[in-house]
């Protein structure tokens, strides 16, 4: 009897420490992060290598893990005064956070150590990300809104790594990949801005371009979602080296593009949180639709 009581709490110890690692290193957000490297890859190898596949998904992992473990133990203080975070292990106490710091210093190691078995300049972006995301873009956040601009900067690396890891090499075409990341970052962060305002004024942080939930703020989601969709097609006219879209790829991202548009404009006029959730929504997809869209193509032609 004591013995399967000891192992049920073993279990259950196991199954709340792995939860507590999934939450520090907000699991769903990495896999996200993975996926998108995982899509630059597949588009710029010649040959797909199983191997180089993998050693990107677990440094990746680690390296994007390792980001958010540092930015969990900065904002352990501010993330106890939003009811979105205010279940995290560190602070409610169910991580200690030199536990955490053990696990983002491992992380970090392992994530940048792994990227560089694939290659060097992998390595070195994965590297920069993780410093942009923890020494810069996390302890601006209670200071300025234009924090957007420094965040997208590691935010945009992901798609763009998965080519460099695929060639070795940083050219026109990871510049484009790059770009239509950083600019889709713009809308999709201002949406989460305007309908988390309230829980991050509590925590001190202002994350819309204007500091208010008003039409400046909304105009500036439109043009950003205008020139996320702009960058997203430009590769059909093949001006971007090896990295080409083909014209029904680049209708049905522009198609996707706009229906981004339409729920911005509709937050425009409306200024109500329904819509910025629409509008949140529909970035995810998009983001999600057009690097699918983008291998898939490479594939066909």
């Amino acid at each position: 009897m004591n013995t399967s009581l000891g192992t049920i709490a073993k279990k259950q110890s196991f199954a709340s420490t792995l939860d507590n690692l999934k939450q520090l290193t907000k699991f769903g957000l990495s896999i996200s992060v993975v996926f998108s490297a995982l899509a630059g890859y597949l588009l710029a190898a010649e040959s797909v290598q199983i191997s180089t596949l993998f050693l990107l998904a677990i440094g990746g992992y680690f390296m994007v893990g390792a980001s958010n473990a540092f930015n969990q133990i900065i904002e352990k203080d501010s993330d106890k005064l939003m009811k979105r975070t205010m279940n995290r292990p560190l602070p409610t106490g169910r991580m200690s956070v030199n536990t955490a710091l053990i696990i983002a210093g491992t992380s970090t190691v392992l994530g940048i150590a792994i990227l560089y078995m694939i290659n060097p300049k992998t390595a070195m972006f994965g590297a920069i990300s993780i410093f942009l995301y923890t020494s810069i873009y996390t302890p601006l956040k209670p200071k300025t809104p234009l924090v957007v601009f420094v965040g997208a900067l590691p935010g945009a690396i992901p798609f763009m790594l998965g080519w460099v890891a695929a060639t070795n090499h940083f050219g026109i075409e990871a510049g484009m990949l790059f770009m239509i990341q950083f600019f889709w970052q713009f809308p999709h962060f201002w949406a989460i801005g305007w309908l988390q305002y309230d829980e991050y004024k509590k925590a001190g942080f202002n994350m819309l371009p204007t500091g208010e939930k008003n039409r400046k703020a909304t105009t500036q989601i439109i043009l950003y979602t205008i020139w996320m969709i702009v960058v997203s097609v430009f590769p059909v006219f093949k001006l971007t080296g090896s990295l080409y879209l083909s014209p029904v790829a680049a209708v049905l991202i522009f198609i996707a593009g706009i229906v981004m548009l339409y729920y911005g404009i509709k937050l425009h006029k409306e200024q109500t949180d329904k819509l910025a959730r629409k509008l949140m929504l529909s970035s995810v997809f998009y983001i999600t639709l057009i690097q699918v869209i983008y291998v898939i193509d490479k594939f066909l032609h």
